[in-house]
């Protein structure tokens, strides 16, 4: 038997089961052990019938005496189900009013049960509608049920084909007593002893039928290790390629654009970007590729870091692209970027899915001439047609919403292009170490001098009237406001107010004296341009939007922003979105509406929110919250999806797993010494897109 062999052959599965494992990604024999339990029954939790307490909560388990339909007038219902189960202690009755066809075939006598819930009393000792886990049937071997039983996620699929936890089981039993066939040694024994991890046998063996929670324990933690070590092995390759090929562009040190923008700049550059330019000018002026991730919180100021580092470039005489995720985004940096090289005569071209035609056909000869020195765009950049003369220079902005494939494909359209990544959304340590391992890191961490931090708060429908009264009178001092709404329209399935109605009662209602406008998605780029021009020159007020402002759009003047349902925003969103504000000299408010009393972990979550500004802080608590699938949004293309590590608790393990991997790398760049053969074989199995992705850095 091979790992990769289907499901469906193993014994006790067959197609109907094998179809309903497929749903929940597990395809193959390696899939299956795997699939981890969701928790362990331990039988020091039980509580033994003679000791459950009235009113409590409780576990307990024992054999079903018997069971059926009961009718009673006293119950005041036509009917009922209950099954009798016995410990050695005493008797208890599971009892359903309600759902009873779903019940009543699932019971035999001599079962042996697993039920949770409320204990009541009446006709003795009962627990009404428990959740309730069948451990096996009578006569079974109950041999690998043991002390601790392991309970696996359970979906509708898996249950049409009675596939529980103890049909999970009985599979994986008769699978593991070949373990010993078709498992194999992933990792050398330097890693497993220095670490002390259990084998993979064991580990696979433990994490289904465990002796103790202990081992259970550590059989998660030798697996989680497994996929933390092979992404940073990953990651350690990738870096390593590039690190060990002098094949990068030396750029020319900084010259006279460099010396010319310094002048037209009407600020004096913080410690934290000279600090940063002195990092990416010692990378441009080598021989090798730069690759490196330019991290900093909101305003501060790594648009005007990467024009620097454009110029170097543009001065040494190639061209350069720089990548944004969105259309509004694209045609921020554009008019920046425009509006500062307009007078050192540099030809810069904005090219997105909305330029078509023979504009587009302009702008894509001027790239392939070489004339456009500077592309601003969206994906539109990685096209085919897209020919550039002499890409030098690769900037690829908020990098978490690109996979790194993408990222590959751009960097293909220049010969060794240097490479800088940015992000406006602050990087947990982890997520770093797992995204952007191969990277290495600039961060800017210090805002522009006079910056005074934003005043958050709670507020609720209460005090609207006040909160809008605010709001104007800011207006009337010559500032200006921002109002986030969730939606664009109203939905009849989501209960949440929306922009375009929003915009619609603020115009006609509450501010019929001021100047407002709406921007959301769904406007088309050209009129959004024109609504952020307008916006940013002083002819509206108030920018009704919707979270399409969430990074790129600076106007100095903005000072308020009331964000409307802020509980639907994940903590990250809610401190790019207020990043929008604040990016002056003047005091600046952010007022968090909600419609309906919070939850608690809705509370809490915007209370951190107003305790603090630091924008690494609130991602380290977002992760924690959220996990990191919907602290980045999407998913890196092209790497694997954890099944067992946990980035939020796992910090100590990822640590030891790129520590082993870039040691084992350092020592053995192409994995060719005896000792690394299992890690070549596994890598090679795990990453069929190797090339790809190694190149991707």
């Amino acid at each position: 038997m091979n790992l990769k062999d289907p499901v469906q052959f193993l014994k006790g599965v067959g197609p109907t089961r094998a179809e309903a494992l497929n749903s929940v990604e597990i395809e193959t024999v390696e899939d299956l052990l795997y699939y981890v339990p969701r928790r362990y029954l331990d039988r020091s939790t039980i509580t033994p019938i003679k000791e459950l307490s009235l009113n409590s909560q409780a576990t307990v388990i024992g054999q079903v005496e018997a069971y059926g339909m009961k009718y009673s007038k006293r119950w005041g219902r036509k009917n009922r189900y209950q099954v009798i189960i016995r410990d050695k202690t005493g008797f208890l009755t599971l009892i359903w009013f309600e759902g009873i066809r779903y019940i009543k075939n699932k019971f035999n006598e001599g079962d042996i049960v697993i039920a949770s819930g409320e204990v009541r009393f009446f006709d003795g000792l009962q627990i009404p509608h428990p959740e309730f886990e069948l451990i096996s049937r009578k006569g079974e071997d109950l041999t690998h049920t043991g002390r601790v039983i392991p309970l696996y996620p359970s979906t509708a699929q898996l249950k049409k084909v009675n596939l529980d936890s103890r049909g999970i089981r009985k599979i994986l039993k008769l699978l593991l007593d070949k373990t010993n066939f078709i498992i194999e040694e992933n990792l050398p024994e330097e890693v497993l002893s220095s670490l002390n991890l259990l084998p993979l046998t064991q580990a696979l063996r433990n994490i289904h039928f465990p002796d103790s929670l202990d081992l259970a324990d550590k059989a998660r933690e030798r697996l989680a290790f497994d996929e933390l070590f092979f992404l940073e092995l990953l990651l350690a390759l990738r870096k390593s390629k590039v690190k060990k090929v002098e094949d990068g562009i030396p750029f020319n040190p900084p010259g006279r654009l460099v010396r010319q923008l310094l002048k037209i700049l009407s600020f004096e550059l913080t410690t934290a970007q000279k600090k940063v330019l002195r990092e990416i000018t010692n990378d441009m002026t080598s021989k090798k590729r730069m690759n490196r991730l330019l991290q900093g919180d909101v305003g501060s100021g790594k648009t005007v870091v990467a024009l620097f580092a454009i110029l170097i470039a543009v001065e040494s005489g190639y061209q350069t692209a720089l990548m944004a995720p969105t259309e509004i985004l694209a045609e921020q940096h554009f008019l920046t970027i425009h509006n500062l090289l307009e007078t050192l005569e540099i030809e810069i071209v904005l090219l997105t899915s909305s330029v078509t035609g023979k504009e587009k056909l302009r702008i894509l000869k001027r790239i392939e001439s070489g004339q456009a020195k500077v592309v601003v765009g969206t994906h539109s950049l990685i096209e085919e047609k897209v020919k550039f003369k002499s890409l030098g220079f690769v900037v690829i902005d908020e990098q978490h919403r690109f996979g790194v494939l993408q990222r590959a494909k751009l960097k293909r359209k220049g010969k060794s292009p240097d490479l800088l990544v940015m992000t406006a959304t602050p990087i947990p340590r982890t997520l770093a170490l797992t995204l952007y391992g191969d990277l290495d890191v600039s961060t800017l961490d210090q805002l522009p001098p006079g910056r005074k931090e934003i005043k958050t708060s709670i507020t609720d429908e209460s005090s609207q009237d006040k909160l809008y009264k605010f709001l104007d009178e800011e207006v009337e001092k010559g500032n200006q406001a921002y109002i986030v709404y969730p939606l664009v329209e109203e939905s009849e399935v989501i209960d949440l107010k929306a922009a375009t109605q929003g915009y619609e009662y603020l115009q006609k209602e509450v501010f019929l004296h001021r100047r407002i406008a709406l921007l959301h998605g769904r406007i088309k780029s050209t009129k959004r341009e024109i609504i952020m021009k307008n916006f940013r020159e002083k002819k509206y007020d108030i920018l009704v939007c919707t979270t399409v402002i969430e990074v790129g759009l600076d106007v100095p003047d903005a000072t308020v922003m009331i964000i409307e349902h802020p509980e639907r925003f994940g903590l990250s969103q809610l401190h790019q979105l207020r990043g929008r504000i604040g990016r002056s000299e003047k005091q600046s408010f952010c007022f968090l509406k909600v419609s309906a009393p919070l939850s608690f972990d809705a509370k809490k979550r915007l209370s951190a929110l107003c305790s603090t500004n630091d924008g690494f802080r609130i991602a380290e608590w977002d992760l924690k919250l959220r996990g990191p699938g919907e602290f980045l949004g999407t998913r890196q293309h092209g790497l694997p999806k954890f099944k067992i590590a946990d980035l939020t608790r796992d910090l100590k393990l990822l640590y030891q797993a790129r520590d082993k991997a870039f040691d084992i790398v350092e020592k053995d760049p192409e994995l060719k010494r005896k000792e690394n053969s299992c890690l070549k074989r596994i890598f090679l199995l795990k990453y069929k897109d190797k090339e790809r992705l190694l190149e991707a850095g």
